[in-house]
């Protein structure tokens, strides 16, 4: 997916969270999104996502040269991010399910298999709530990556992982991810972005 964005600015109340940022993220292309806390980087996930709007400017979407209305990019979009919210009361077997009720998984993995390639099986049954923040982590990481959907956007997605799991994470992208457009968005924290072939600085 190619996404313009074209002199564009959000603001709540009368503070610019930021403003006159124009780039072009290019179909296939993993590019990554660097900022200091507060620069906005959430903000323009959650905008390039369809989840918020801007204040000004413009943003535009195609695939192979055919354009997408706003209102539908929700369909082409996967997300991993700290504060999307989980149903703490059900069961990694039951969030998946639920999942792929909106979300279908690439062809061929079935929910048994994410389970799998996750690896929390020796946690299936129990509830989201007892997780560590690392394997809640984990979750929301294979629920996007496995998702087929063209773009995918990573917000500090290294956030409350350990060694092992940022390893985990690498393969998952390297694995599951290749031939998707990427956008992580990052407080420069290379082991989450090394793959990407593209900066963009955000500024405050």
């Amino acid at each position: 997916m190619n996404i313009q964005l074209t002199n564009s600015g959000k603001k709540y109340s009368n503070n610019w969270i930021f403003r006159n940022f124009s780039y072009q993220f290019t179909e296939g292309k993993k590019q990554v999104i660097l900022g200091p806390n507060g620069s906005g980087k959430s903000t323009l996930l959650k905008i390039i996502s369809g989840g918020a709007m801007l204040s000004e400017g413009i943003i535009e979407y195609s695939i192979d040269s055919k354009k997408i209305k706003p209102e539908d990019v929700f369909q082409y979009v996967s997300i991993a991010a700290p504060w999307l919210d989980i149903p703490e009361e059900y069961s990694l077997e039951e969030i998946i399910t639920f999942h792929t009720q909106f979300k279908q998984f690439a062809k061929g993995i079935s929910v048994k298999d994410a389970i799998k390639i996750i690896d929390l099986e020796h946690t299936r049954e129990k509830h989201y709530r007892n997780f560590s923040s690392g394997m809640k982590q984990r979750v929301k990481l294979g629920l996007a990556i496995l998702t087929y959907a063209p773009l995918l956007l990573l917000d500090e997605p290294v956030t409350a992982l350990d060694a092992k799991s940022v390893s985990w994470y690498q393969a998952m992208i390297a694995t599951h991810a290749k031939n998707k457009t990427i956008l992580v968005f990052s407080n420069h924290r290379e082991e989450e972005y090394g793959f990407c072939e593209e900066k963009v600085q955000l500024q405050s």
